[in-house]
């Protein structure tokens, strides 16, 4: 009966850094990195002043920024083992390179078209 309340109170000490401060600061970075993206793509790219594929790479790695911080406060994935992270981190590096490799590869097949 012991066994029970030291797992809760282990889990309690292992979210402790999750405070109500915490949860308002990730919000806080998610906001400014949303802001960001919506600078580019509404300002920055409609005025010429960054060219379409300069600002894509910014759309990627701001979204993956703020995946990180999805994932590691609000799924608590920063809390985990290092085993479920390196479970969940390693596909998502391959989807990535993936993605990049299969975008890479559409930008050849559109320069072969014959107009």
């Amino acid at each position: 009966m012991s066994a029970e309340p030291t797992h809760a109170h282990e889990h309690g000490e292992e979210h402790a850094s999750m405070t109500k401060k915490k949860i308002w600061q990730v919000a806080l970075i998610l906001t400014l990195i949303t802001a960001v993206e919506f600078m580019v793509a509404l300002v920055l790219v409609p005025h010429n002043v960054i060219p379409l594929h300069v600002a894509n790479p910014i759309y990627i790695v701001l979204t993956l920024a703020k995946a990180f911080y999805i994932v590691a406060y609000f799924m608590h994935l920063k809390f985990e083992k290092v085993g479920l992270v390196y479970s969940i981190v390693v596909p998502v590096i391959f989807i990535v390179g993936l993605i990049l490799v299969l975008t890479n590869e559409s930008h050849h097949w559109v320069d072969l078209r014959i107009i």
